[in-house]
């Protein structure tokens, strides 16, 4: 057991998400306000405008994704659970830890994180981007944000993109696990991953989104072992740009062409269940996949607080401050890189 007197504040940055359908347009707003979303020549007096006109428009598109969640995200509700599960994991492993969330575009907000790392009076502090690739559209943002907001003069350490570490992946291959054993041949459905896509120009631009997706795809596939044909689409799309394809709304339809009959939905790029998740696939794209013929329809769960998953992020805290909580991992955990 590692025992510091040094007391951690430990950070988990998420996009969060609307709590009320009233909260969807000014999350929309914050949303296309962020300069890492949008940013074209003059952004700083046509944002703004820009970024109420999406919010006014998207808003409306969407919000019947959250009525039926709901009616809001429960992505801070999660969000908070992972936090103090993965406190009192890193308290049992002998660290005077204290874990906070920041959400980028709703509350609680990244001020909102900092005044409570102060008021707790933490002597050093780890940034943990629940993000597990890098892209300069959420780990980039939520760390400008951070930036521009934190002023206090003790050490601050950042945790790489953690999508090769060995927990991680164990994790996601219990829920894909899970998930295939609900149909009656587990060696029948097609695996399908769905990551949240990106505008092809931030790819373009030299973001490693898209390649450390894939290489999680072909990690996932050799660990797991399992016979499943699979392939890799993307969701989430907004506007009128060029984003990262094959969309999962052409993948289903590729697959009723196909004649394949069951498929198994992976949310490959989230860490835990949202709207993306409940109401994207779990609703609209299962609601699809019937009417295309698609007889069976499952989709993994987010992982939330399960407990691999919280030790992998206990682990990624400990080697960030240089101490060793004696967990397992695998090699390729050490050397995710960032970019």
């Amino acid at each position: 057991m590692a025992y510091t007197t040094r007391r951690i504040g430990v950070v988990l940055f998420q996009l969060g998400g609307p709590d009320t359908l009233e909260a969807i347009e000014p999350f929309l707003f914050n949303l296309f306000c962020d300069p890492d979303i949008i940013d074209f020549p003059f952004a700083r007096i046509g944002r703004k405008p820009l970024a109420k006109l999406i919010s006014s428009t998207r808003a409306r598109k969407v919000q019947h994704h959250y009525a039926t969640i709901g009616g809001g995200s429960p992505i801070r509700r999660f969000t908070e659970q992972q936090a103090r599960t993965l406190q009192l994991q890193l308290v049992e492993s002998g660290l005077d830890a204290r874990c906070f969330v920041a959400m980028r575009y709703w509350h609680p907000f990244t001020a909102e994180a900092i005044e409570q790392i102060q008021a707790a009076q933490c002597d050093e502090v780890v940034l943990l981007p629940l993000y597990p690739h890098y892209s300069s559209t959420t780990t980039g943002s939520s760390l400008n944000e951070w930036r521009r907001l934190f002023r206090e003069d003790i050490p601050v350490h950042c945790v790489e993109p953690f999508y090769r570490h060995e927990l991680y992946l164990r994790a996601l291959m219990e829920k894909i696990d899970e998930a295939l054993a609900r149909f009656d041949n587990p060696d029948r459905p097609e695996i399908v991953f769905s990551a949240h896509s990106v505008p092809l120009a931030v790819i373009q631009n030299g973001d490693p989104y898209q390649r450390q997706i894939e290489e999680t795809v072909e990690l996932l596939m050799q660990r797991g072992g399992w016979p499943n044909s699979y392939r890799l689409c993307y969701q989430s799309k907004v506007g009128a740009s060029k984003w990262l394809q094959p969309s999962l709304h052409a993948a289903l339809r590729l697959l009723a062409l196909e004649k394949d009959r069951e498929v198994c939905i992976v949310p490959i790029s989230f860490v835990s269940d949202h709207v993306e998740t409940l109401g994207e696939i779990d609703h609209e794209a299962r609601a699809e996949a019937a009417k295309l013929g698609i007889k069976r329809f499952e989709m993994t769960s987010g992982l939330n607080d399960s407990p691999e998953f919280i030790a992998a992020l206990a682990d990624l805290v400990g080697m960030a401050i240089g101490v060793d909580l004696g967990r397992e991992r695998g090699a390729e955990s050490l050397t995710a890189a960032a970019t």
